[in-house]
């Protein structure tokens, strides 16, 4: 049973954890556009470690194995850096303040 027994105390902390998608974009849409997201950027994390690792194909001196294992590790962490970040979606409550403020300004204006 829950903790929280009034109806006022129950809607405040709903609009402090509840969350709602601001993105922009159709919210069932994440489910796919997050993970490919996700893959595209683990993509082109290989794909440049790849380009680092083209020059030292064969029997390499070891001053020029070191340049491209650095190469590599570099490239790696911009890339890494650069990567895909989910963002978190926004509280129920600013959500809301946003909706009311908006409806003031159309009421006021229209």
């Amino acid at each position: 049973m829950s903790k929280v027994k009034s109806p006022r105390e129950k809607k405040r902390l709903s609009y402090e954890h509840d969350r709602r998608n601001t993105y922009g974009e159709n919210h069932k849409s994440s489910r796919k556009n997050i993970p490919r997201s996700k893959r595209r950027s683990h993509q082109d994390e290989r794909r440049a470690v790849r380009q680092a690792l083209l020059g030292a194909k064969g029997a390499v001196a070891d001053e020029s194995a070191d340049e491209a294992h650095s190469q590599v590790l570099r490239q790696g962490r911009i890339k890494k850096l650069k990567a895909f970040r989910k963002s978190p979606d926004s509280p129920l409550g600013e959500v809301v303040q946003r909706q009311l403020r908006r409806r003031m300004s159309e009421q006021v204006g229209g």
